[in-house]
């Protein structure tokens, strides 16, 4: 008996432990990441609201119909919660490894710490995000509320998920090459054009359709707004098909990372 209360004892105790570096790493990412002041991390929530109010506006003020439903601030934002929410937690987790690499010395700080730390981060500022457009939606008189609201904090979820995934497959990639980040970049934009933010992919003609429906990005939009528009990608709309991404790419990304820890911290 005393020898189980000693084992519970040292998991607790490294509980405790690694919770503190996890908090440590994300009090020095807010306040490293802007301007060297923790206060600057409101910028991490401010950026992907000012993106998708941008094209709210810049589409709002075309006088376009939307493509489906009657508000085209809907159709935008819908849209654009799901990919921004992959996308901010897919890049930044890669960029903590890289700003955190000193830190690497120290031998209780492991690269799974630093991006599980900015996973919670990105995590929690994408939550704010939400809340703060549900919170513009209603100062501003616009329907925010689901038909299906497990549907919407499922796809969330799903968006979330992938972003984890490819963030772990970044920071790796990034600690073992250093123009990794760059490459990413400009995949980011082929991957906002053809996410379907701004267009029906059940409007695509045949064979780019079944294409579109391969892009795991493009599912977890379709997966978003089916929870506001009925029958919304009935065509090409696979929800496993998200998870399925999102789960293999944490597996491989974990594998690569413990199969050459050793190599990329050496090369640091």
């Amino acid at each position: 008996m005393a020898e189980l209360d000693e084992e519970y004892g040292a998991f607790d105790q490294a509980a405790l432990r690694q919770w503190r570096v996890l908090f440590a790493l994300m009090l020095r990412n807010m306040r490293s990441r802007f301007f060297g002041n923790g206060l600057g991390y409101l910028i991490a929530i401010g950026w992907p609201t000012v993106h998708i109010l941008l094209l709210v506006a810049i589409f709002s003020g075309s006088g376009r119909a939307p493509p489906i439903g009657e508000s085209m601030v809907q159709f935008i934002v819908t849209g654009s919660i799901a990919f921004w929410t992959f996308s901010y937690l897919s890049r930044f987790m890669m960029f903590s490894v890289i700003m955190t690499r000193p830190l690497f010395g120290f031998p209780e700080v492991k690269v799974l710490d630093v991006m599980l730390s900015a996973a919670i981060q990105e995590i929690l500022s994408s939550c704010c995000v939400v809340l703060i457009f549900i919170g513009l939606a209603w100062l501003f008189d616009v329907e925010w509320m689901p038909h299906d609201v497990v549907g919407a904090f499922s796809a969330l979820g799903g968006a979330i998920l992938l972003g984890v995934g490819f963030g772990l497959l970044n920071g790796v990639m990034a600690l073992g090459m250093p123009f990794w980040p760059t490459i990413y970049a400009l995949l980011t934009i082929a991957l906002w054009g053809t996410s379907g933010v701004l267009f029906v992919p059940d409007a695509l003609p045949e064979p780019i359709r079944t294409w579109a429906a391969y892009h795991p990005i493009l599912q977890s939009v379709e997966w978003m707004r089916s929870a506001y528009y009925p029958g919304f990608g009935d065509e090409i709309l696979d929800r496993a098909y998200v998870i399925k991404w999102g789960v293999g790419s944490v597996f491989l990304g974990l594998v690569i990372e413990r199969g050459i820890r050793g190599h990329l911290l050496a090369l640091k």
